[in-house]
């Protein structure tokens, strides 16, 4: 990976990129620390503080902390997510935006409009709703009056444009930087909030130890359980089967094509970090309606969709939330490799090609053979997403460990790191290749 940073950065059009890349994140994070116009610090470290580390917790993670300070840029990103999360279910349910994702780029482009349009119309509505309800809760301090009303408008219209701003970033950073500029923004603001977690756990289980002893075994198992489960996330993002695809010999004049070996790579982990992200982002929707619905004293029946309740032996009937949360994982695992990968287009994709898997007859076998390997492998997949999930819930419920970034944050940031360091070594073959036939 930094070998591979090193390189970029030697070759001119990369670097320049690299540098828009990391400006352009700069500038999200100079975002984040900037407090909402009129709002009393004091007063929304007291009302969010505690939200933060609560139910909150994965969605001020997501945020890069931006939302527990109630900076103009609180909603961040997520509005986004959300509104990429609602399209890509209603591709199923509208048969007119299923259509447009089989156009191809216009399609993709057009989708990509509308989400957009999404993504204010929901940033309108969030910021609504936090600024009214936190500031019945007083963020606003002694303001009364005219000054209150006018300070309510002008802080939902900085809240909307602070979500519409990051997306455009984001956007910028594909367009003109490295990577997918959504995943990265969602990248560093994971990463900005570790620090503090780890701190956390250094005094909770290393200076808090009632002797060296315990102090060095905590130390170590920590360090031990981080290392494994990023090994393990790698080792999952990397894992692929590969189906041979032998291609028939063409003679067109004088020429022979074809008649050459190759192979079709398929994914364990077919859909990545998106059904994580998605299973986050729904069990957080009830939540938050709730604390905002109750004046930030839900029900008891919330516990069921959070995290920090699950698998804590002193509440053994909130970990039935668990059970959902794995349904869900397993559900968008299938659900997003489905509008993703089409079997039937690659099979006939193949047959067009003159190509045939070896042992199985072109067309529709081919397609079924595809069909069926992809219900193991999403399987596969799904499970291994599960397991770096449910081990840091299960270290935070039974030793009670406060921790915002979790195994999904893992997954997230070594799945974005992995296909951002891929990015890089693609382009730099391309400038390779293209460097080479200029000499020519």
């Amino acid at each position: 990976m930094f070998r591979t940073i090193g390189h970029a950065f030697k070759v001119k059009e990369i670097r320049k990129r690299l540098i828009y890349t990391i400006v352009m994140l700069i500038i999200v994070r100079i975002g984040c620390q900037l407090p909402l116009p009129g709002t009393d610090p004091a007063v929304v470290k007291e009302v969010l503080g505690g939200l933060s580390s609560g139910a909150f917790g994965f969605f001020d993670a997501l945020t890069g902390s931006s939302f527990s300070s109630m900076s103009i840029f609180a909603l961040n990103i997520t509005v986004y997510i959300t509104a990429s999360i609602i399209i890509q279910l209603l591709t199923i349910a509208i048969p007119a935006l299923e259509e447009m994702q089989k156009e191809g780029e216009d399609g993709r482009q057009k989708i990509a409009k509308i989400t957009r349009y999404l993504t204010v119309g929901l940033a309108i509505i969030e910021s609504v709703a936090m600024v009214i309800g936190f500031g019945n809760q007083g963020i606003f301090g002694s303001i009364t009056g005219a000054e209150y009303t006018w300070t309510i408008i002008c802080d939902i219209l900085v809240l909307t444009a602070g979500a519409v701003v990051v997306m455009w970033m984001g956007e910028q950073i594909t367009e003109k930087g490295v990577g997918n500029g959504i995943s990265i923004i969602l990248l560093v603001n994971i990463v900005s909030t570790m620090p503090n977690d780890f701190l956390n756990l250094y005094q909770q289980f290393v200076k808090g130890a009632s002797s060296v002893g315990m102090a060095v075994l905590a130390a170590v198992i920590i360090i031990a359980l981080a290392i494994a489960i990023v090994a393990f996330i790698v080792y999952l993002n990397d894992g692929e089967r590969r189906i041979n695809v032998q291609y028939s010999q063409k003679v067109v004049g004088r020429r022979t094509y074809g008649g050459q070996a190759s192979h079709i790579p398929l994914k364990v982990n077919t859909a990545g970090v998106i059904p994580i992200i998605f299973a986050s982002s729904l069990f957080q929707f009830p939540v938050i309606i709730a604390n905002f619905a109750t004046n930030y004293k839900p029900g008891t029946w919330t516990r069921f969709f959070t995290s920090s309740y699950w698998c804590n032996p002193k509440f053994p009937i909130y970990s039935l939330g668990l059970l959902l949360y794995i349904a869900l994982i397993i559900f968008f695992a299938y659900f997003y490799t489905q509008i993703t990968f089409n079997p039937t287009e690659v099979a006939n994709n193949i047959k067009k090609n003159g190509g045939f898997v070896p042992g199985i007859r072109p067309g529709k076998p081919t397609e079924d053979y595809f069909s069926q390997v992809l219900k193991y492998l999403i399987f596969i997949g799904a499970v291994g997403l599960i397991i770096v999930a449910i081990i840091p819930m299960i270290v935070s419920g039974v030793f009670n460990a406060s921790l915002s970034f979790a195994g999904t944050s893992l997954i997230i940031v070594v799945g974005v790191i992995l296909e951002t360091a891929k990015k890089l070594e693609s382009m730099l073959l391309v400038r390779n290749y293209t460097g080479f036939l200029a000499k020519e």
